[in-house]
């Protein structure tokens, strides 16, 4: 079985690829810096911009077919909705939800034409429910998960399953690479004062699970029999999507209000 994994320089991309390798699968780890893979212990490493029409071209005609897409690479871009500049937003779209449909498009073919294959898309917990102040983020994520919706009523029929993957918390790079505008001056900034100390709360004074559990959980994902579609990650996640799927909006909003403290 050949995988191919897109931001494999650190964190969850890096993790899937080792935690893939270990269970057998040829991978093809990905990322936009050479010198960021050279310590991987895989079959293949390739220098990827998944922004770049003609990246991803070439990393198709290198690669040739795969039996695993992993769509993993990602950044974040935080802060009130008046206020982030467009041009970060749209750079992120970029990466997070064209970065992915580019790849798909590459990559799904040949899954078609052989009659087997799995796409699987990292969203995120924020891609099924929105807090202040990552409005732009949780849309390129909600983006992401409409589409892997779409994709799996779409290609199921020819073999092909669709996983979506919704981390919660994770130690990872992520806060390093963020785009964050949150702790500007300004009138929201006691939201953002208020809301950072709300999310130690929801992880229950708990450290974040490393990048490991991620990559188990795509693993077991890709051996599995279910038909299921999404996989949360992390006990922060699945209390989230609990609650998200058991109530409607306006009692989700009231119920995370009371839990996390949130008087704003």
């Amino acid at each position: 079985m050949r995988a191919i994994i897109t931001g494999c320089s650190t964190g969850i991309g890096r993790a899937t690829a080792l935690e893939l390798a270990a269970r057998g699968y040829e991978v093809i780890a990905t990322a936009r810096r050479e010198e960021s893979l050279v310590d991987l212990k895989v079959a293949q490493t390739l220098v990827l911009d998944v922004d770049s029409d003609e990246s991803v071209a070439s990393a198709r005609r290198q690669v040739g077919p795969v039996d695993v897409l992993v769509n993993n690479a990602g950044f974040g871009v935080d802060g009130p909705i008046e206020t982030v500049p467009l041009v970060d937003v749209r750079r992120m779209f970029e990466t997070n939800f064209f970065g992915p449909a580019r790849m798909i498009q590459a990559f799904l073919p040949a899954m078609r034409e052989q009659g087997r294959g799995a796409i699987v898309n990292v969203t995120s917990v924020a891609g099924i429910a929105v807090g202040p102040l990552s409005g732009y983020y949780s849309a390129s994520k909600f983006a992401l998960e409409a589409l892997s919706e779409a994709l799996r009523l779409e290609v199921e029929h020819f073999g092909i399953k669709v996983l979506v993957i919704e981390p919660g918390a994770i130690e990872t790079n992520f806060e390093q690479n963020l785009v964050d505008f949150r702790g500007e001056p300004g009138p929201y900034r006691p939201l953002a004062q208020q809301w950072d100390g709300s999310l130690e709360v929801l992880r229950g004074g708990q450290p974040a699970p490393g990048p490991e559990l991620v990559a188990s959980v795509i693993a077991d994902g890709l051996s599995s029999d279910a038909p299921r579609l999404r996989w949360p990650v992390g006990s922060d996640a699945e209390l989230v999507t609990s609650t998200r799927q058991s109530l409607g909006y306006e009692e989700f909003v009231s119920t995370t209000r009371d839990l996390l403290g949130i008087d704003w």
